[in-house]
């Protein structure tokens, strides 16, 4: 693994003021999303790292703020988190470190800053959420904030817009984003129900008999109707997630381990998910760590043998 300091000279940051910005944000993305940040640190080129790293914490930081509080606190931190973004997209100096990192990366990679907008934009669909009631409505948030969530990062490893395959690239994002959001909504949905909220649409908990006091009051009783649910939400999940193996294609070699990677270990958050489907309510559903660790692994072991096999 390439030492961060080097990865960020690679990069061209030199300003200790920026160092320090973007060393803050491998703290947080270290601390919060461990697999994430090892999967950067082994399978991104090292000129990368600093950019991905500070997209994540955006978003991370992004989510933080609108995702507590009521609709109209949540809608009123958005509103507060906008207008600073903006502003710092457009040079004027922020003491934010998350923004000071993000507007530097945008500076070194401009496709960032349009995905960075459509992110925003987006993101009134997840301050004011709170529940489904069909599944059209889960494919609009999907559209609309969970994707340009995902391109944030997606941006700097995939195809640039206008290019041969940046349709293809962005319709196997779609797709995958979907999978991962189904599944984050399955694997999480014990602590939803704590918050008052599940990402299951209405009509499909209807059509089971289930609602969200009989999740919430009767775990045992609904147990049966719920594991059948999982299992067809699950389903869905897995046909889509089908459909984004050739993504890895699509991009240029050096990043090829990594989607691969990210892609297997969606995988095998699904099984875990299916693997669990009786007590998902009590024991939730997240793969062994053991497991996620040996593709990792086999990422790593791909990642350098790509490094030294001979040209021409």
């Amino acid at each position: 693994m390439t030492r961060w300091s080097a990865a960020l000279t690679q990069a061209g940051i030199t300003d200790p003021q920026l160092r320090r910005s973007y060393d803050a944000q491998r703290r947080l993305v270290r601390r919060n999303r461990r697999e994430e940040y090892l999967a950067v640190r082994l399978l991104l080129p090292a000129r990368i790292h600093p950019g991905v790293i500070a997209a994540v914490a955006f978003m991370d930081e992004t989510d933080r703020r609108i995702d507590s509080g009521d609709i109209r606190t949540r809608q009123d931190a958005l509103r507060t988190w906008d207008r600073q973004a903006t502003e710092a997209l457009v040079g004027e100096p922020t003491e934010n470190e998350t923004l000071r990192a993000l507007a530097d990366t945008t500076r070194r990679h401009p496709v960032l800053g349009t995905q960075v907008r459509h992110f925003l934009d987006g993101a009134p669909v997840e301050a004011s959420w709170s529940g489904f009631a069909t599944d059209a409505d889960f494919q609009d948030y999907v559209d609309r904030y969970s994707l340009p969530a995902l391109m944030l990062t997606a941006s700097l490893i995939g195809p640039e817009p206008g290019t041969e395959h940046y349709e293809r690239f962005l319709h196997g994002c779609r797709r995958l984003i979907e999978a991962m959001q189904r599944t984050d909504f399955l694997a999480d949905l014990a602590e939803d129900v704590d918050q008052g909220r599940v990402g299951i649409p209405k009509d499909e908990l209807d059509r089971h008999g289930l609602d969200f006091d009989s999740l919430r009051d009767r775990p045992g009783a609904c147990a049966p109707a719920l594991a059948r649910l999982v299992d067809e939400q699950a389903a869905s999940a897995d046909a889509v997630l089908s459909d984004c193996r050739h993504l890895p294609e699509l991009v240029v070699p050096p990043y090829r381990p990594f989607l691969s990677t990210l892609i297997s270990v969606q995988t095998l958050r699904l099984d875990a998910v299916k693997r669990n489907h009786t007590t998902i309510l009590r024991t939730g559903a997240s793969p062994a760590t053991s497991a996620a660790l040996r593709v990792l692994w086999r990422g790593y072991r791909e990642t350098r043998t790509r490094q030294h096999r001979p040209t021409g």
